[in-house]
């Protein structure tokens, strides 16, 4: 029988043959009857005769655009490890009978719990008390001048209610704040489950005592975190974001966090990454700063592998995978002839 072959982006490997995640436990493909897994050269974007005889990818962070689709037709699934999709040609995919897949079971916990990080941090001032702590008597005797701020009644703040958001609310249940959330797309039986209260963008922004990110970066939230947005936030407020770096303009975060209008703000993510050194963002003492990694942990990292992984067994088996970002591509004629293939020759 044929073989379904799988390939794995080449920032899967070190440069010394390693994996670069050895959380990512890939034993059930290797395992599994008629799959080979071949991880391909370390380039990024992607090139199409990379991909010409495979009928998988799994893709960490290299991207993935139209010149990446093969000719050859064969590829059924892109397989993303995580959740943000801004690396990849949707429509290429699409257009190709290719499925998107990404794996919000693997990173709902992780990223929200890195979000509770955030707020605990800022909230606790613990990256000023930890340099107290280092200057012995001196930095006990002004630890009065740096009071931390408690989290009961205050206004917890999202700009979007989907899979990570609402796991952030279920997470500061005990906390006793007050939950509110902007997003036209929201499930508003479970914004009302959680006690979420929708509001407009603008009541967002002024009403949050911390506000966080966790929408998708689109063309449409490009910057939907800009300088008119933020100059209506509280000078207490603390903002977070853990999504993507350009849903924020940076250059007026910089300004507001700067001139002190806002108290501080928790950055996992940057409009450039790697980040400059010198920016001035980074030159701050009120931001706490992540390079896009505060929720890798040897959890996150098995269950995207597990949830990738998955995906591309069921497309093998001829089957739906979860996680299907275009799902227009599931009612296109291509790509049911793949999945009805796969199914008569591994289901």
């Amino acid at each position: 029988m044929a073989e379904f072959r799988v390939a794995l982006s080449g920032d899967f490997r070190k440069a010394d043959g390693s994996p670069t995640f050895p959380d990512f436990d890939l034993t059930p493909l290797l395992t599994a009857k008629n799959v080979e897994t071949v991880y391909l050269d370390n380039v990024s974007p992607l090139k199409g005769e990379q991909l010409a005889d495979f009928d998988a990818l799994i893709l960490l962070a290299h991207r993935f655009d139209a010149g990446s689709v093969p000719k050859s037709g064969r590829l059924a699934v892109v397989a993303r490890f995580g959740v943000g999709y801004d690396t990849v040609d949707v429509q290429a995919c699409t257009t190709n009978d290719i499925a998107l897949v990404i794996t919000p079971d693997g990173v709902r916990r992780p990223v929200a719990v890195s979000i509770i990080t955030f707020i605990l941090a800022l909230t606790g001032k613990v990256m000023v008390k930890d340099r107290l702590a280092r200057m012995g008597g001196p930095g006990f005797a002004a630890r009065g001048e740096h009071m931390g701020v408690g989290l009961v009644g205050k206004v917890l703040g999202s700009l979007g209610v989907g899979n990570i958001g609402a796991e952030m609310f279920r997470l500061a249940k005990p906390f006793d704040m007050k939950f509110i959330a902007h997003d036209p797309f929201a499930d508003k039986a479970v914004a009302a489950e959680l006690g979420i209260e929708l509001v407009s963008l603008e009541e967002l922004f002024a009403l949050s005592d911390i506000l966080c990110v966790n929408c998708p970066l689109t063309p449409e939230t490009h910057h939907i975190v800009n300088a008119e947005r933020l100059a209506l936030m509280k000078p207490t407020a603390f903002f977070i974001n853990t999504a993507r770096g350009p849903i924020v303009d940076q250059k007026a975060l910089t300004r507001v966090l700067q001139d002190r209008k806002i108290a501080g703000a928790g950055l996992d993510v940057f409009e450039q990454e790697p980040t400059d050194p010198n920016d001035p963002l980074l030159k701050l003492d009120n931001i706490i700063a992540a390079p896009h990694a505060l929720c890798w942990t040897d959890q996150c990292f098995a269950g995207n592998g597990a949830a990738d992984v998955k995906a591309v067994l069921d497309v093998m088996m001829g089957q739906l995978p979860r996680g299907i970002v275009n799902r227009e591509v599931v009612d296109r004629q291509g790509f049911k002839a793949k999945l009805e293939g796969f199914a008569k020759r591994f289901g």
